[in-house]
């Protein structure tokens, strides 16, 4: 390949800024020039390693993995144990992280809590739907949830009940903050069915199509023509696809720009409600399309 013209001259002239033994100071020009030494250093003043590699250790706690080692924390943050384990000891510190003094394993602490529940009531969806979502509760007598997706899962982030539901407990445990499978929910399938095509099929290249309940969707095939039923009609059901005897029907919410931004479902236990799925959407489909719609305009979204 040729070389350029200011390639050429560069090495014609070292004097000129070329490294040299004669000129030694061109190596590096900030060694006679304060501001272009902070001008150098401007990039990576702009990113902190330390900070990178805390994150890093935390993010490394999961849903599957809730409690780790300092070996297993090496590997995620790619250090040796000692380096690790100081920064572990300064999250424990922080509160951040908490270790079993039983197991000197480590789980995240309640700083992390903290900083998720505040991360979740400073979204202004959450304070708007609130009131919209208590009185959807109250009005069928059944949990109400609403989710946001988050890579190929679901995020709740409210979740209402009812003053006179049912006392069945649904056996989940799920509560705001609990993440599951976008593909097998009534909300994840109304937030999958919106995303952008390319954006659906890179979501979908990311997740194992297991089967969690007797009529999860295992196929893709099926799964993406269940999605286009859900942008054809604009409600989503989940017919005991995550846990046996759980039914749920779910709808999009919108910000004003139209884009859909959080679902919102009801849910129905079988030993609770055992009708048909036509009749569970014929009876909740109104209440529920109302309350999205209430919830959207807040939002600023205008139908056309």
């Amino acid at each position: 390949m040729p070389r350029s013209r200011s390639t050429d001259a560069a090495q014609a002239a070292p004097s000129r800024g070329v490294p040299s033994a004669r000129n030694p100071s061109a190596r590096d020009p900030s060694a006679s020039d304060p501001s272009a030494r902070e001008t150098a250093a401007a990039p990576s003043a702009a990113f902190s390693q330390s900070l990178e590699r805390g994150l890093t250790i935390l993010s490394s706690f999961t849903e599957n993995n809730p409690v780790l080692g300092i070996a297993d924390l090496a590997r995620a943050v790619g250090l040796n144990k000692s380096t690790t384990h100081r920064y572990v000891a300064t999250l424990a510190k922080l509160g951040y992280v908490q270790q079993d003094p039983e197991t000197k394993r480590y789980s995240l602490g309640p700083r992390v809590v903290d900083l998720g529940f505040a991360a979740i009531n400073s979204m202004e969806i959450t304070r708007v739907a609130a009131g919209y979502l208590q009185a959807l509760s109250d009005e069928t007598g059944y949990t109400v949830s609403m989710a946001v997706l988050d890579g190929p899962d679901i995020v709740y982030v409210d979740r209402r009940r009812s003053g006179r539901a049912s006392n069945f407990a649904m056996g989940l445990h799920l509560h705001v903050g609990s993440r599951l499978p976008a593909y097998c929910t009534s909300m994840g399938k109304v937030l999958l069915a919106y995303c952008d095509p390319a954006e659906l099929r890179a979501l979908l290249d990311r997740t194992d199509l297991a089967r969690r309940g007797p009529k999860t969707i295992t196929a893709r095939e099926q799964l993406m023509a269940a999605l286009a039923r859900v942008r054809h009609t604009g409600i989503a059901v989940n017919d005991e696809e995550l846990a046996a005897g759980l039914r749920s029907v779910a709808a999009p919410v919108r910000d004003r720009t139209g884009r859909v931004v959080a679902a919102v479902n009801i849910a129905i236990h079988l030993t609770v409600w055992n009708a048909s799925v036509e009749s569970v959407v014929s009876r909740l489909e109104r209440p529920l399309r109302h309350t999205v719609a209430e919830i959207s305009e807040r939002l600023g979204h205008r139908t056309a």
